[in-house]
Parts: C-alpha cells; structure tokens; sequence
C-alpha cells in the first residue's frame, strides 16, 4: 500500500499539513535561517540579563559557519550560553568514541563551533555538553538547574528519528515522549542512512552504539527548530506533515507542540530531481 501523502507536490504538502512546513530555496538559505535564529535568541537573552539554553544538533551542520561568523561579526558574547548536544557516538564498551575519529560529533563541535569563535566571546568550556553515557542524569538535571532549553535544533531521521530516539513501535505514546537520555543501540535503518550520508558507506565502521538526549527533554523546550534537506527527506517531510502520531516515526509525537516549524527545501519539497 503505497500513502497517498508520499505523492503531495509542494502545493498539496504545503496546504494543510499538521505540523507547521516551511519551504526555502535552498540548503544554503535553510542554514542561514537557523544560524539566525541561533544568534537573535543569544542577543535577546544577553540584552534582557537571561541565559541561552539550545538543544544542538550534529546533523544538520551546514549553520555553524554561518552562525560563528554572526557570532565574530557581531561580538555577540555567548558566556551566559550553554549548548547541550543532542548526542554522541560510542563504541562497543559504550564510551565516547575519540574526538579524532572522523564521526565524532565532541570532535565536529571543537574544531567547526568552538575553536573558530573569538575567545573572548566564546562560552566556557563547562557549558558546552554532550550526554555522558556514564552519567546519564546529568542532562535531564542540568536543564531543569538553567531554567528549560529556549530552542531545541535538529533534523529528522529516515525513521522519524529525532536525536537518536529510535522507533519503537511496542511502545505508547506516554511511554515513548517519557525518554530521557540513554544509552541506546543505533537501528539498522539509521546506521545504514548514516552511512551514505555521512561515512562514505563505510556501513561495516559504523558505530552500533550512541548516546542520546531523550525526546523528553526535546518535547519540553520551549520552541522546536527541525530541518530537512536530503533527497530521502522528501518522505520523511511529507509523513511528518500528514502521517499518523505513532511511536514508529517519533517525530510525529512532536506535532502538537506549541511553537515547533520543520524547514526543508525546494529539492525537498520537489518529487522528482
């Protein structure tokens, strides 16, 4: 049986989806939106006297350049921010693997992010976090410490993954959206995905392990920023925007959230190349 949403043109899929769609041009012009977003957010809350909590994500990335050349350009001070990683690969004893290895996303943030940032404007070192898979508590406790997580930013996964909060069809609801971070293992979908996109199809080096902040700590940030710029995100946009709420495309369990947009592009919004 093949969802009549799979073949919505951009004008049907842009009609009356559930979640609030929004197409741009191009990866690019994506990009720039978030790292603007990323850095207005910052100077509302640093003119206001308030601390910035993101949810950050690696995947997409394309926005940190742009975002570290607001940040040089426009001195923006980002010593009241704090950036919580949505997750981290691990190896087979279920540690982080090194920052060297070529998916470390601690090894990414620390060369692309924080290393290009003007010292003095960069946030210190204990306020860039990544869930430790030996303390697991500590994320979920530190976000309720710094008052709430102003954006969360992400992407989706092929199978509506959002972090690595993986389907999980044998669970509720409630159960699922009660997640916080974990260890878990990485589905054969995802691995495979990752793969392609990320790791030259080196399928058999891919880590089997992660872990993750939970679709708790996602769910209850105060706004929800997802971007969607693959060729196979042209399911996932449209099954997101009109599929069932179900715990097997987790990003469904976001939908009635109070201030959540998914952006994706014309390639996106297109059916055919």
């Amino acid at each position: 049986m093949r969802h009549e949403y799979y073949g919505y043109n951009k004008e049907q899929l842009l009609a009356e989806p559930k979640m609030k769609l929004i197409c741009m041009e191009d990866n690019d012009t994506v990009f720039r939106q978030m790292a603007g977003q990323m850095a207005e957010e910052i100077e509302a809350n640093n003119a206001a006297g308030k601390k910035t909590v993101f949810i950050c994500p690696v995947g997409p990335v394309g926005q940190y350049p742009h975002f570290v050349k607001l940040v040089n350009e426009r001195k923006i001070s980002l010593k009241q921010v704090w950036f919580i990683n949505m997750d981290e690969y691990l190896d087979d004893d279920k540690k982080w693997i090194p920052m060297d290895h070529p998916l470390s996303f601690r090894g990414f943030m620390d060369r692309v992010v924080y290393s290009q940032i003007s010292p003095e404007l960069v946030m210190p070192k204990e306020q860039r976090i990544f869930p430790d898979p030996d303390h697991v508590e500590r994320v979920p406790e530190l976000i309720e410490e710094l008052g709430g997580v102003d954006i969360a930013f992400g992407g989706i996964g092929i199978n509506g993954h959002v972090a690595f909060n993986e389907a999980d069809i044998s669970m509720s609801a409630e159960e699922f959206l009660a997640q916080k971070t974990r260890v878990l293992p990485i589905s054969p979908e995802t691995r495979a995905a990752n793969a392609i996109g990320d790791f030259g199809g080196a399928l058999e080096d891919m880590p089997k392990y992660c872990v993750t902040i939970g679709i708790y700590e996602i769910a209850h940030a105060r706004k929800i920023r997802l971007g969607c710029f693959r060729n196979w995100h042209r399911a996932v946009v449209r099954r997101a925007g009109y599929g069932d709420v179900t715990t097997d495309f987790p990003v469904s369990l976001l939908r009635d959230h109070k201030d959540i947009t998914l952006t994706f592009t014309e390639y996106v919004g297109r059916l055919e190349d």
